[in-house]
């Protein structure tokens, strides 16, 4: 595959992950697969907020699904 069509950095899915994750912490991550991450992102959020920090976790959530980069098999 080459970079053109690879998925990856700037790619529509994760441009969509991220607005997702911008809305709900962890969702971006959810629809990217990876399930585990997209809990504790969450959770970590919602413990957060109680102390008004949850905006970290949230633009973390963002910022990482935006960048994600699949690894490619084969």
């Amino acid at each position: 595959m080459n970079q053109a069509t690879s998925p990856g950095q700037g790619s529509t899915g994760n441009v969509i992950a991220a607005v997702c994750s911008f809305f709900i912490p962890g969702l971006g991550q959810l629809v990217q697969g990876r399930l585990l991450l997209a809990i504790v992102m969450f959770l970590v959020s919602i413990a957060l907020w109680f102390f008004l920090l949850g905006w970290i976790v949230t633009i973390w959530s963002v910022i990482d699904a935006a960048m994600f980069k699949p690894q490619i098999q084969g």
